[in-house]
């Protein structure tokens, strides 16, 4: 699929020289930040030195002062407390963090996490009934409760009380629950709105470990859980979230918790951990506990405290990962064929599809991959105790959830973000729901969002990457959603030396530019350009630019992103 190429608008001229002048870096650099929002030298401090002081205070929080009364009457009266939370990756590292915190402190505890399958999303009348059943008199629930009004009325009934750690947008109305800690709250001040649900557990217990004169080490050593938080739930690596994930990752790379240590061995990836490499080697492996079996197992690894257990935990994790990985690629390749052997599919601008036998741990990394390969909101369904459920993602600057509210009239539910969701209706509906999503998707959205496109952030001379730049450039890190790899075009480029096939489809290069340094290339996926990539041949590229370690030598690569032959 041809991607289009788009170059960020130019920033404010006079705030790049003046930023360039004031750090004594190249102007690409200078307007990349600027590009960010940084445009003083105290901006720029803040940004590439982060430090803990950079955290905001957790008391800012509305309802953080009455969280922790409420923590501590439950702890000096002896109360059953039980921290519930979701059973993705977000939701197993808030209850591992917080349950490994305050088990430390007080015995009189447990953890919850709702079944996938039988429960579904959210805090579920079956975990109420379990406390109340067990003599639970305080819950605290971590990445899910804000929308959950009618389950903490229920609880309120049964006299449970709730604490709301949550990170999602509400509804009209707030739970009725002791306290609602959410940023997205109108009313909550706190600075940073882009918190994961882990990220508002830590909150909690820093805010838990100030009141109480606790040092500050016994918080900051679970900054392994919160970065994995942060980056499998794509959130903002930003502000509060950019400091957080810096020390999470300087974590992880020197002092990993017992269980992450254990799931980085089995993972067998080598050298350092960057954002990327939590996301597609640790997260998978954290997820498909609760996508495959129980995501208990994953809450019992994280919290694990002997290396035997975190290690047979994580080998048995491993083996759910490897089952996941079957029913994703078997799935995968069945929707595939359904659309392209449907001519009325093909031609759609959304891709719903379903079939009642795929299993719903697996749907939406099959949404995920399907949006991948035709670029349009994507919807991937499947049957699920009497009910038609599904997992729902998007194309860059398309709203998925503001499409879903043009279909609520037939969902029983639905909820999440702008690019994912999960949604359930009655069986009766579906055939309804394809037509009316494709009519909401056809009428809103635009024709370029159905390209997909590379965001380019600047015109680079290869002259121009000498050590200085790329050293200032890696302090970007860690990138990721808001803060994402630069990405830069070259024009008039040529092939040094000869271009080859590697792994079938990625191709390996030497290129350079007039009066510029030789430069490594790899171009993934771009084996159909091989015959065109000749010396002397001009050519434009937009890439990243990396590190390469090979035998603990260090050189920089260019990670080509597209290729483009100049018109003759």
């Amino acid at each position: 699929m041809n991607k289009r190429w788009a170059l960020k608008d130019n920033t404010n001229h006079d705030d790049v020289i003046k930023l360039a002048a004031q750090l004594n870096i190249d102007t690409v650099l200078s307007a990349m930040l600027v590009q960010r929002g940084i445009t003083t030298f105290e901006d720029a401090r803040y940004f590439f030195r982060p430090d803990h002081r950079h955290l905001h205070d957790p008391f800012l929080m509305k309802d953080m002062e009455k969280a922790i009364l409420r923590i501590e009457q439950a702890m000096a009266a002896g109360e059953k407390i039980m921290i519930y939370g979701d059973y993705d990756v977000d939701g197993t590292t808030a209850v591992a963090l917080t349950y490994s915190f305050f088990k430390k402190l007080y015995t009189n505890i447990e953890y919850y996490i709702p079944d996938r399958y039988k429960e579904g999303y959210g805090i579920s009348t079956q975990g109420i009934d379990y406390a109340a059943e067990h003599g639970i008199t305080l819950i605290i629930a971590l990445d899910c409760g804000i929308k959950s009004v009618d389950k903490i009325d229920y609880a309120n009934e049964k006299g449970i009380d709730f604490i709301i750690c949550d990170h999602h947008l509400p509804g009209t109305s707030i739970p009725a629950a002791v306290a609602v800690l959410d940023p997205k709250r109108e009313d909550c001040e706190y600075p940073y709105k882009e918190l994961s649900g882990c990220g508002i557990g830590f909150k909690l217990i820093q805010a838990y470990a100030e009141k109480n004169n606790i040092p500050i080490e016994e918080v900051n050593c679970y900054l392994d859980l919160v970065v994995i938080s942060i980056s499998c739930d794509i959130v903002h690596i930003t502000g509060e979230n950019r400091v957080l994930a810096h020390f999470g990752l300087q974590k992880i790379n020197t002092d990993p918790c017992i269980g992450v240590k254990a799931l980085m061995e089995i993972a067998g990836k080598t050298g350092t951990y960057t954002i990327s490499d939590v996301v597609f080697s640790l997260g998978p492996r954290i997820n498909a506990a609760g996508r495959i079996d129980d995501a208990k197992h994953a809450v019992e690894l994280l919290i694990a405290t002997d290396k035997e257990v975190a290690k047979e935990k994580s080998a048995m994790i491993n083996v759910r990962n490897t089952e996941r990985k079957g029913h994703d690629l078997t799935i995968t390749d069945e929707a595939l064929g359904m659309i392209e052997n449907d001519e009325v599919l093909i031609a759609r601008k959304s891709t719903v599809v379903f079939n009642e036998d795929w299993h719903k741990g697996v749907i939406g990394i099959v949404a995920s991959r399907l949006t991948e390969k035709y670029y349009r909101p994507t919807i991937v369904l499947t049957r699920s105790n009497g009910h038609v459920a599904g997992s729902a993602r998007s194309v860059l600057g398309y709203d998925l959830y503001e499409a879903l509210c043009g279909c609520k009239d037939l969902l029983i539910q639905f909820g999440g973000h702008k690019y994912a969701a999960g949604l359930t209706m009655a069986p009766e509906n579906l055939e309804a729901f394809i037509e009316r999503f494709e009519e909401v998707v056809s009428s809103t959205i635009k024709p370029e969002q159905l390209i997909q496109q590379i965001q380019i952030d600047a015109e680079l001379r290869l002259s121009q990457i000498e050590p200085k730049f790329f050293r200032i450039l890696s302090q970007f890190a860690p990138f990721g959603p808001e803060n994402m790899a630069p990405v830069f075009i070259s024009k008039n480029v040529y092939v040094s030396g000869n271009a080859g096939l590697v792994g079938g489809s990625h191709i390996k290069m030497s290129v350079m530019q007039e009066g510029s340094a030789v430069f490594d290339c790899i171009a993934f996926n771009h084996g159909q350009y091989l015959e065109q990539l000749r010396p002397g041949v001009p050519f434009e590229m937009c890439y990243s630019i990396e590190e390469n370690v090979w035998r603990e030598r260090r050189t920089i690569q260019l990670n080509v992103k597209g290729i483009r032959f100049n018109p003759l």
